[in-house]
């Protein structure tokens, strides 16, 4: 290990932090890093009106739907426990049919749905100067921050992530006005199941995730 390698969270094999059962590590945040001007700064934040709704509906849907309720479920047991009653879509147009079915269900279940897909506004992708070659997959820009803007414009409540790549999806969370959840995470190899390649990393996937060439 790196002498300059400073431990964190994903360096811990203990997480007395959920169980508070034993001893915390001597590297641990919680005892060694964080301190009471951090406590007091995050308390202050949670009793802002938006950040404590949130967080007390999130605890409750943990807690009276744990292991009961699927993602979606979750989803709308949230908004509901927000106050939300108009939902946005962000999605891939790879995945129009699933979030067709998404906002079907939704609707069934008394929101508004107002949903705007990846290639919104066909801007040719070496307009905002991405390689030319990057082209060959498809002309057009994935285009979060219009989707963004769209949702923005439509006074959504709460967006839902449905499938949009690596990166863009962060875009679209740094420009969305509402709050954003993710219904469906992209991963195209693995069925947009992108945890499986953690569960198989020592195994059938291991040459894939640890070869030289991939690591840093």
């Amino acid at each position: 290990m790196s002498a300059e390698k400073k431990l964190s969270c994903i360096d811990c094999a203990v997480a007395n932090c959920n169980m508070m059962d034993r001893e915390f590590p001597g590297f641990c945040l919680t005892t060694e890093t964080v301190t009471e001007d951090d406590i007091a700064y995050v308390r202050g934040k949670y009793s802002e009106e938006e950040n404590k709704r949130s967080m007390v509906a999130a605890a409750c849907v943990e807690y009276e739907g744990y292991c009961q309720l699927t993602r979606v479920q979750e989803i709308m047991d949230y908004a509901r426990r927000i106050g939300a009653k108009k939902l946005g879509i962000a999605t891939c147009v790879g995945l129009i049919g699933e979030s067709r079915m998404l906002a079907k269900i939704f609707r069934k279940h008394g929101f508004e749905v107002y949903g705007v897909g990846c290639k919104v506004g066909c801007i040719p992708k070496h307009e905002v100067g991405i390689p030319m070659e990057c082209e060959e997959l498809g002309r057009n820009i994935c285009n979060p921050i219009m989707q963004a803007k769209l949702l923005n414009d439509a006074h959504t409540d709460l967006n839902v992530v449905v499938g949009l790549c690596v990166g863009h999806d962060s875009l679209f969370y740094k420009y969305s006005d509402a709050l954003v959840t993710t219904a469906v995470t992209k991963d195209r190899v693995l069925g947009h199941n992108p945890v499986a390649a953690l569960y198989t990393a020592e195994g059938y996937y291991r040459k894939k995730l640890f070869s030289e060439e991939k690591n840093d």
